[in-house]
């Protein structure tokens, strides 16, 4: 297991050329990063569809579309009302696999009030401006009264099901240990929304049917490699950030092992591991809040190919992990001349990475190859 100090010093040069930001590193030839849109409220998530089309969330509610490289002004039509107070908001768009096809978009967002609230997930027909026949298929259970720790990623796999992350609702900890709630969880269902009758905890008794794993705290990055590995991330407290390579039936250790401490300075466990719970790949102390994360194709950088590529909001900067032989490399800080608070990362399919800022003017950047 690696432990990464993001304190540590930068191994990137950094150069302004002619206006435009470029960076080098002993490992490729450069990039530039070129804000592709502004003005943003929050973005949370970006998502790409088959005709080139982009697809970003706002934290306030507000589903946008980017349409040849240009924000349209208006939003689109018929997104569901999210709470969005504290971290509650809507989160993640998916579309489905089957897009070209079925039109379908997967919506996570935080919904309810200050009182009673839960992660849930609505599927609806894009139109091209608008969402039609929209359909809420699932929400988590029990309803928590907190604003924080919803989770929110999603990821189809391929077989076809979709995997959703929730948070442990913050003052619920306990919760992520127990098989009878979703909270602290990642959870595996069907495209419409219900459990698939092969997950792990299925005929165990009083146990959500849903539950994929167990024992996280608050997790905001999911991605699969190339291979149908599945990675996630997750929110410590004080410490104990962690990188997970993601099983089914498999107990992920919060709160009874965790490398963290409480934000008033108390011990939450004396365990930094404990029998029968996996151990994280990497962890990082002090905590770099990772929020977005995606797994890198090559494309137009073949040197970061099959690299994990994980946001940080605290540290103003993103990070590549290569995976060799299970074990997680060194994390390489990249990004940071950029210094605002990161948000997400996408990797499009030709290999560009698009980074959301995180602020009421949050930015779109795209990374592109330096110009020779």
């Amino acid at each position: 297991m690696t432990v990464f100090n993001p304190m540590g010093k930068s191994v990137q040069r950094i150069f302004l050329i002619a206006g435009l930001v470029l960076a080098a590193s002993p490992a490729f030839g450069g990039y530039q990063l070129n804000t592709l849109a502004e003005g943003l409220n929050h973005p949370w998530c970006l998502a790409f569809l088959p005709n080139g089309d982009m697809l970003v969330t706002e934290r306030n509610g507000t589903l946008r579309v980017i349409r040849d490289g240009i924000l349209s002004p208006q939003p689109i039509e018929g997104v569901p009302e999210v709470y969005a107070r504290g971290q509650g908001g809507l989160f993640d768009v998916v579309p489905h696999p089957e897009f070209a096809s079925n039109r379908l978009l997967y919506l996570t967002y935080a919904h309810g009030t200050r009182r009673e609230n839960a992660t849930r997930i609505a599927r609806a027909r894009f139109t091209g401006d608008a969402l039609a026949d929209l359909q809420v298929i699932f929400t988590m259970q029990p309803w928590k009264d907190t604003s924080h720790h919803f989770g929110g990623r999603l990821l189809f796999l391929p077989d076809g099901t979709l995997l959703l992350t929730t948070g442990d609702g913050y003052t619920y900890r306990e919760a992520a240990q127990q098989l009878d709630s979703h909270l602290g969880k990642v959870l595996r269902l069907t495209d419409e929304g219900t459990a698939p009758p092969d997950n792990p905890f299925v005929k165990t008794p009083g146990a959500r049917a849903e539950i994929w794993t167990l024992g996280h705290r608050n997790s905001q990055g999911l991605v699969l490699d190339g291979d149908g590995r599945v990675y996630l991330h997750e929110h410590g407290p004080r410490g104990g950030d962690e990188l997970n390579l993601i099983e089914p039936g498999k107990n992920y250790g919060w709160p009874v092992a965790t490398f963290g401490i409480d934000y008033n300075g108390a011990v939450i466990s004396p365990f930094t591991e404990y029998e029968g719970m996996t151990q994280p790949l990497l962890h990082w102390t002090p905590s770099i809040a990772p929020a977005g994360m995606a797994w890198h194709p090559g494309g137009v950088f073949p040197e970061w190919r099959d690299s994990l590529f994980v946001t940080s909001l605290v540290f103003n900067h993103v990070q590549r992990i290569t995976i060799e032989d299970g074990q997680a490399g060194e994390p390489q800080r990249m990004f940071e001349e950029i210094d605002e608070r990161i948000r997400d990362v996408r990797a499009a399919p030709d290999g560009r990475l698009y980074i959301l800022t995180d602020s009421d003017n949050g930015r779109i950047i795209r990374v592109d190859p330096a110009e020779a």
